[in-house]
């Protein structure tokens, strides 16, 4: 895999002098190509080997098939609770009952709604071979990722369209290496770490070009990540968070036997924080190169210090910006295990909860623990590779 090197330059910039310019590729080979040859050679050593496991298992039985329809009536008949006119299949055009479990028509199915429909033909002597299977949502998610495509190329513009680019690459990341290899029974921490490291150069490098800036951060965000893995790993142990809390994670047990659940948990905790992680670095890393640009003369520990500055304010909004999230995500959760008469603290330790607070705590100290990292690489940096009164190379 290649991509262009783009050196992100400021318009105060100035060119290096070729003895420091000298220095800077010293210090990007040193810093940068250690880290790639160590994320490539794991790519190689834990790549899945023969056909891919993704799409291995069947979904459906025999005979059986999804087919696409509207819904045209909502008559709350048990058995029938909705009827539907069929758009794709053998009976397109016909309008047939459809069975729609409870939850499902309380909280959504309106007429004129498309819902995929489980077909068997073995139940047509019931009368009612369609069961509902899904809401047909292709078209409004799409929209919205036009409308995101459109704002964030209408605000960043080029460097959007870079960092969706960066978005798209990590993502295949994980399609194509970290599923499969999980899936192979590859060790899901080396699997994580490895698919983390490729995920965080196509997003760093691509976003934000190469620069001693972007590897600063980048340096940072290894540092980060190294420290939430360790303290991950001991969490998960002392804490015995099984990863068992699910039905999902019950069934990958049936499905992939030699899949040890809490190194799926582990694996899961590592990659969650990677995008917080990289968004902190890379913005510490532009605080102390502004810092520098505003003052080139500034000494190193006044550089460091103001940084810290702004640091602090960052790791202020920190704490809570992770919290919020796995909050919101693990809302029905938190609503079942609050319903339960039990203390707070016992609310809080129960398997399902504790992994979620596992991974808040987890996940930000090595972001809260990256800021200074990130902060004191920067200034050692920027002052030794800018010229006397000059600003650096960004």
């Amino acid at each position: 895999m290649s991509h262009a090197h783009v050196h992100v330059l400021d318009e105060t910039s100035t060119p290096l002098p070729p003895d420091q310019a000298r220095r800077v590729r010293l210090v990007l080979a040193a810093i940068v190509v250690p880290l790639l040859l160590a994320t490539v050679a794991g790519l190689v050593w834990l790549w899945p080997s023969g056909e891919s496991p993704v799409g291995s298992v069947p979904l459906l039985g025999d005979g059986m098939s999804i087919e696409t329809a509207e819904v045209v009536e909502v008559t709350g008949e048990q058995g029938a609770e909705v009827r539907a006119e069929l758009l794709t299949g053998v009976g397109e055009g016909q309008v047939i009952p459809v069975q729609v479990p409870p939850e499902v028509l309380d909280n959504g199915a309106d007429v004129g709604d498309r819902v995929r429909l489980l077909f068997s033909p073995t139940a047509l002597g019931s009368g009612v071979p369609y069961v509902f299977w899904d809401f047909e949502r292709t078209v409004p998610v799409a929209w919205l990722a036009v409308l995101y495509a459109v704002v964030v190329l209408a605000v960043a513009r080029w460097r959007g369209l870079a960092a969706m680019a960066g978005l798209g690459a990590s993502l295949a990341v994980v399609v194509v290496f970290v599923l499969p290899a999980l899936m192979t029974g590859a060790p899901p921490l080396a699997v994580a770490l490895v698919g983390g490291s490729a995920m965080m150069f196509f997003s760093v490098y691509l976003a934000h070009g190469v620069s001693i800036r972007t590897t600063t951060a980048l340096v940072g965000t290894f540092i980060g990540l190294a420290i939430a893995t360790a303290l991950a790993m001991w969490g998960t142990r002392a804490a015995n968070l099984t990863g068992t809390t699910s039905d999902t994670s019950l069934m990958l047990s049936g499905t992939f036997p030699g899949l040890r659940l809490q190194d799926l948990l582990l694996c899961g905790i590592v990659i969650a924080g990677l995008g917080a992680l990289n968004d902190v670095t890379i913005t510490q890393a532009s605080a102390v190169w502004e810092l520098h640009a505003a003052d080139p003369t500034m000494p190193r520990r006044r550089l460091w210090l103001g940084g810290m500055r702004i640091g602090r304010d960052h790791i202020a909004s920190t704490v809570y910006t992770l919290a919020f999230a796995y909050v919101g995500t693990a809302l029905p959760v938190l609503l079942m295990a609050a319903s339960y008469d039990r203390g707070v603290v016992d609310t809080l330790m129960a398997g399902e909860i504790a992994e979620e607070v596992v991974r808040t705590l987890v996940s930000s100290i090595g972001l809260v623990l990256a800021i200074p990292a990130t902060t004191a690489i920067g200034a050692a940096l920027v002052v030794t590779t800018a010229g006397r009164g000059a600003p650096a190379e960004r």
